[in-house]
């Protein structure tokens, strides 16, 4: 006797098949993209916070009749004499126009403007000195300086990283939701569609687990397809981008780039990230098929022990 091959019960390609790989690998490409984009900002929020709570600055506006090179001088040792503090710089005129020009130009002359200068005091981000001690003794000797220390910044940066992270999370659970609710609709239809094979299966005896068992792994097939092209799109769109970045360098557009996103490098931390959605998407895509198709041979069960319902029967 000559045994006939046996086909899978769950057609191996279809037209919903195809159209749900395209979705989850849209999906994928969005939860990943978002993923990144989520450690990209966060890296760089943690860079500023770390560079600014580094330092501290003493702002000296300028008065007539008033020696503002002393006044500098003054400041800096009044600064360093305080524990916690590592080295302090006085910006000369030269570092200050440099700051003053993307807003008033070129060649410009501080003589003429009431221009403040500054004193930048590099500080032990462990054991910082006591602001406030500092900034009253900086107010008795030299009234016309001011101590920032930077903590409105850190602040709103610390609440920005966090507003970021909030805003990815969210965006990253309508994905999975919207994923889940492809899943569920898509499963049922292959089951619809399919109906007469799992009635079949299940009138000559085969386990409800059996039957899940092939539509858990058809999906699984389709989710990871799926998962990995939208995986592979986001991570070769940041690895796109890092190589622009890189070979762009010291242009306008990049340098505005760099100075709002920072750099577009998300790091073997933000690639393994990137991976491990996309196989959360594949395994969650996989469990909700499960659960769908349980749910289903549950209602076939119903059905055919009730005669009277025809709710669910096929037209």
């Amino acid at each position: 006797m000559r045994v006939r091959p046996t086909g899978p019960i769950v057609p191996p390609s279809n037209i919903q098949g195809n159209a749900l790989m395209v979705v989850i690998a849209i999906m994928s490409f969005l939860a990943c993209l978002t993923l990144g984009g989520v450690s990209m900002v966060r890296a760089t929020a943690a860079s500023w916070q770390s560079q600014i709570s580094r330092e501290i600055t003493i702002q000296i506006k300028p008065e007539e009749n008033f020696d503002m090179d002393a006044a500098l001088i003054k400041a800096r040792d009044l600064a360093l004499s305080f524990v916690g503090t590592r080295d302090g710089k006085i910006m000369d005129d030269q570092a200050t126009a440099r700051l003053l020009e993307p807003w008033l130009g070129t060649g410009l002359d501080l003589a003429e403007l009431p221009v403040p200068r500054l004193v930048i005091v590099t500080i032990d981000e462990t054991s910082p000195p006591d602001f406030e001690a500092m900034r009253a003794q900086l107010a008795r000797a030299i009234p016309q300086a001011f101590l920032d220390d930077h903590r409105t910044w850190v602040d709103r940066l610390v609440s920005m990283a966090r507003t970021t992270v909030l805003i990815g999370t969210a965006i990253l659970s309508l994905v999975f939701v919207a994923m889940v609710l492809t899943v569920v609709f898509a499963t049922r239809g292959t089951l619809s569609g399919n109906r007469h094979i799992v009635e079949v299966l299940h009138f000559v005896g085969a386990e409800a687990s059996f039957v899940a068992k092939e539509f858990q792994m058809h999906f699984l097939k389709i989710s990871l397809k799926g998962s990995a092209a939208g995986g592979i799109l986001a991570a070769a769109v940041f690895g796109a981008a890092s190589f622009w970045q890189g070979r762009t360098l010291a242009t306008p557009q990049t340098d505005q780039a760099t100075a709002l996103f920072g750099t577009f490098s998300i790091g073997w931390m933000g690639y393994l990230g990137i991976f491990a959605t996309m196989l959360v998407i594949a395994l969650l895509t996989t469990l909700t098929a499960r659960i769908t198709v349980m749910r289903t041979i549950d209602e076939i069960d119903l059905i055919r022990s009730d005669p009277a319902r025809t709710d669910n029967l096929p037209d």
